[in-house]
């Protein structure tokens, strides 16, 4: 006789009250543990019952269901990894921007498409779960993970999370191609002391409840299927073991139902760096309490929650409501059914035509224009339409200007967390000096000097691994600037018509533990731009960077400055696209560029109270502004008015402005409407993005624009922990960023009906 849980015509709850009452202690601490696969996969399922594996690859799932076929219960394995923009770790996939790079997109429905594409991909090489999106806030710019998050704005982080979360999930689980979403870091985790990775994170719950937890309710009430847990410690607690977060106000309060994985062998971290706990059967014991389902490479909480239970610190039923969401999952994706190994088809399918194209798209919107004396795009007259026709002699410098692997930026292939993989396929990839080489116009000359070197790497002097065994990142060491190699690339300058310098980090300063205490370029970067600049030939600054840097001085006599991010494998074609005219620069910045790392925070949605208005030495204006980005023609915004000048907290208020191309090549301008609570009864953000549109305008047209604002969502979260719509003036401010210049502004009035009235998030 079939046993229940295997009937697939049985609800999802039946299944697993059954198959749970069959299982034994062991069985069911086991169903909690994600294990490395690149361990003794036999003492991973058959001795320790492992629910999970992460980093493997199709050899590895096919001995790893071999082996749970042999077990007693024949429970199928999810297998998870961190494809985070592609299928991060597999040769030929589709390696898309970081998401900080697709944010500056601001179009949360082609992160959509991405997310589908990625999606199919891993799906097909029998992966189930994505540790994906990032949802943290970007607020200190020497964090080394800036790059994973869609930079610092609350709104479009919810937007693009959302948007993610649903092309990862498609139609539901039952979809083959569907494979689950992760919304990480819950919660806090990069508000980092200094800077510095995983640091406490000195962060109130008012302030959790103002900015950092609504893109996280978001997600969870339209049903993203896991959350990752932070590394970090706030007010002293690790989030692991944080009831308030987890229980009060995850479960509680959002009635959030679904599974908890910790990051990184966070229940070890407890033992052995944070030091909160004595052994692994304390730590196993905190974290089976406070609800963790799904443990990240701990193999001691196996051995902990054990003896927690025979010292009388964990009941035999501890375990029973993280392993009945863990078997839901299985039961939801189908596994015990089909337990979704990798396709036959699977090399047809990753790496597509289809996924490559819309790579293209989105390394193309990713670009951001930040300056531009009318040089670009090259070839063209200045404000006239089409791409460049005329031959170029183009010298292209720069250490990153054919740096194939960097180019994909943090977790691809090459990035370092994957020892099975040195790279993405070099002939996949088309760098800077690729796109151009290939689309200057005929006739065209490119000359190529590196230029510079930027780092070289030394042991770390504590040795080279940490206390879990994983390893830990050598010492970053600055080049001198290199006179030769300087000299080479201004001999190219000096002939040319125009030089692109394309500068900017390397991957040994992204990622976790990756943080920096400067944002300067490091090696002889700097002294390659002053040099360049200073041949007086026009010079293109492409920054390709994994997050804002600080550029220096000579770069204001640059011709034009481009910031690409990590674009991706089509992004050296996007770039040479954009500067040769082919394309039109869409991009708007997700995040604030600081001039000087002193600056630190330099977002624009501060806390407004403080003496004076800058520093005694330094203006405390960002050196390009959240919101901005430049096109090849004039955008003239006016006549903004509004639908009501009195609102009530059920009203939606209309902004309307009129948004005029004056040049002679397309535009699509992201309008952008902020909004300022005149008057708030505790302190809050001086501004704050409520809504957008982007439209495509036409040369010499004009389109008027309209844009609602539900007036339940002009909140502020009072001293009390509460979020409410209060009476008062409040100020529209539309314009193309978030610069008060830039602004046009608009008052309504909201009465006192509003008073104290908790808003939806």
């Amino acid at each position: 006789m079939t046993e229940p849980f295997r009937d697939p015509t049985l609800d999802t709850s039946e299944r697993v009250a059954d198959l749970l009452a069959r299982m034994t202690l062991e069985e069911k601490i086991g169903q909690m543990l994600q294990l490395d696969a690149r361990g003794d996969l036999a003492d991973i399922v058959r001795r320790r019952h492992a629910g999970s594996i992460l980093h493997t690859s199709p050899e590895r799932i096919l001995e790893a269901n071999r082996l749970t076929a042999d077990t007693r219960l024949r429970i199928p394995l999810l297998v998870a990894e961190d494809c985070i923009h592609g299928h991060s770790f597999w040769p030929g996939a589709t390696i898309f921007p970081t998401q900080l790079g697709m944010a500056s997109s601001w179009d949360p429905e082609l992160l959509e498409r991405v997310a589908r594409a990625t999606a199919v991909e891993v799906a097909a090489t029998g992966i189930h779960w994505t540790f994906s999106p990032v949802l943290c806030i970007a607020r200190d710019l020497r964090w080394g993970r800036v790059d994973e998050t869609f930079g610092e704005d609350p709104h479009l982080i919810g937007e693009y999370a959302s948007a993610m979360v649903r092309g990862y999930q498609g139609d539901g689980l039952a979809d083959r191609t569907a494979i689950l979403a992760t919304a990480k870091h819950f919660a806090g985790y990069s508000e980092t002391q200094g800077g510095r990775d995983a640091s406490e994170a000195d962060i109130s719950r008012r302030k959790l409840r103002s900015w950092f937890l609504p893109p996280f309710e978001r997600v969870a009430r339209e049903g993203c299927r896991t959350f990752m847990l932070g590394y970090q410690t706030t007010d002293g607690v690790p989030i692991t073991v944080n009831d308030w977060l987890l229980t009060e106000v995850l479960k509680n309060e959002w009635g959030y139902t679904g599974a908890l994985v910790t990051d990184w062998d966070n229940v070890g971290r407890m033992v052995w760096e944070q030091r909160v706990q004595p052994d692994y059967a304390h730590a196993a014991a905190a974290a089976t309490r406070a609800g963790n389902d799904m443990i990240m490479t701990t193999p001691g909480f196996f051995e902990g929650a054990l003896e927690a239970v025979e010292r009388g610190m964990l009941p035999e039923d501890a375990f029973d409501a993280a392993v009945a969401r863990i078997l839901a999952l299985k039961f939801d994706l189908g596994l015990f059914e089909d337990p979704r190994l990798p396709v036959a088809d699977h090399d047809d399918i990753v790496g597509q035509p289809a996924h490559r194209e819309l790579n293209r798209e989105i390394a193309r919107r990713s670009l951001v224009l930040l300056e531009n004396d009318g040089t670009l795009p090259l070839g063209v007259e200045p404000g006239a339409a089409g791409a460049a026709t005329r031959p170029l002699r183009i010298a292209v410098a720069g250490p990153l200007a054919d740096d194939a692997q960097y180019q994909l930026g943090d977790w691809a292939g090459g990035s370092g967390q994957a020892g099975w993989l040195d790279g993405q396929p070099r002939e996949l990839i088309t760098t800077v000096l690729d796109g151009l080489r290939e689309l200057a116009p005929a006739g065209s000359h490119v000359d190529y000097a590196r230029g510079a070197d930027i780092l070289t790497l030394e042991p770390h002097p504590l040795g080279s691994h940490f206390a879990d065994g994983q390893p830990r990142p050598p010492v970053v060491q600055a080049c001198p600037p290199d006179a030769e190699l300087i000299a080479a690339a201004v001999a190219d300058a000096v002939r040319a018509d125009v030089v692109v310098a394309v500068v900017g980090d390397h991957i040994e300063l992204v990622g976790e533990g990756r943080s920096t205490a400067t944002l300067e370029l490091l090696g002889g970067q700097n002294a390659l731009l002053d040099a360049l600049v200073a041949t007086g030939t026009p010079v293109v600054v492409v920054l390709l960077a994994s997050k804002p840097l600080v550029l220096p001085e000579s770069v204001a006599d640059a011709a034009a400055v481009i910031w690409a991010a990590n674009p991706g494998m089509e992004g050296g074609r996007a770039i040479a696209e954009l500067v040769l005219g082919h394309v039109e620069p869409s991009g708007r910045l997700p995040i604030s560029f600081a001039r000087h790392v002193g600056q630190q925070p330099i977002y624009y949605n501060q806390i407004r109270g403080q003496h004076g208005d800058r520093y005694a030495d330094l203006t405390q204006s960002p050196a390009w502004a959240f919101g901005e980005g430049r096109s090849y023609t004039g955008v003239d915004y006016r006549d903004l008015a509004l639908s009501r000048s009195e609102a009530g907290i059920d009203d939606t208020v209309v902004a309307e402005v009129t948004v005029t191309n004056t040049g002679r090549r397309p535009v699509r301008e992201t309008v952008q409407l902020y909004l300022r609570d005149e008057v708030t009864s505790a302190s809050w953000a001086d501004k704050e993005l409520k809504a957008y549109r982007q439209l495509t305008v036409a040369p010499g047209a004009s389109e008027r624009v309209r844009i609602e604002l539900r007036v339940a969502d002009c909140t502020i979260v009072d001293a009390a922990g509460v979020r409410v719509v209060e009476p008062g003036d409040f100020e529209v401010l539309v314009g193309p960023s978030s610069r008060d210049a830039t602004l046009l502004s608009a008052r309504f009035r909201v009465g006192s009906s509003g008073s104290d009235v908790a808003a939806p998030l």
